[in-house]
């Protein structure tokens, strides 16, 4: 079980370090790290490069997010174990991506906050569930002009899945993720409360 357990969360971290960001500075020449609100993810790629590179790096994300679930799925039923195992490493295989696009080691460990990645992680564990997450996600982002606001969608409903699922090991790792995500978030929390906060309708302005 162990080695499973340890081979899946290796597949998920590294599969996670592979970071949309890096390709967009590749093309553009711009260290998103260094500029906007200096973070390696889909929506200061947006603000900094425009729509076109918010899209790209969001579609690498969330991309990776999902393979990470897909595969083990896949390599895990071949393998007979059963299911509870398959979902508790399915979840795994999510947390250890988002954690690999969060703390990327080549990055010292300060990369994305993971909104993108979790997203394909949710649509591989559930598609309906990720669909309303996702729907959820962009209307209150929407609504109320904060991206962060809606992020929160996102990780209730990977709560949401847990408890459907009835499983202890989903549900604690869901919890740790929401402890996570506030915590990446509270500087978008602050500089909402100072009025400093990058609102979504500013991103659509970009080209």
């Amino acid at each position: 079980m162990w080695v499973w357990i340890l081979s899946v969360f290796i597949f998920g971290y590294a599969n996670g370090c592979l970071h949309g960001s890096v390709v967009a500075q590749k093309i553009s020449g711009v260290n998103l790290k260094e500029t906007g609100v200096k973070n390696a993810g889909a929506s200061n790629a947006a603000i900094v490069l425009g729509k076109k590179f918010g899209a790209l790096v969001a579609a690498i994300d969330i991309g990776k997010g999902a393979v990470s679930v897909l595969v083990v799925r896949f390599v895990a039923a071949r393998a007979g174990l059963p299911e509870d195992m398959i979902v508790m490493l399915l979840f795994l295989a999510g947390v250890a991506a988002i954690i690999g696009h969060n703390f990327p080691f080549y990055m010292n460990f300060d990369g994305g906050k993971g909104t993108a990645t979790m997203i394909g992680v949710l649509l591989a564990l559930d598609w309906r569930f990720g669909l309303a997450g996702f729907t959820l996600f962009v209307i209150v982002a929407l609504v109320t002009d904060f991206l962060v606001l809606g992020v929160l969608m996102l990780y209730i409903t990977m709560l949401v899945i847990a408890v459907w699922l009835d499983g202890y090991w989903p549900m604690l790792i869901a919890v740790l993720l929401i402890t996570m995500a506030v915590w990446k978030h509270i500087e978008n929390f602050r500089r909402m409360k100072d009025g400093s906060e990058k609102r979504v309708s500013a991103v659509f302005k970009k080209k």
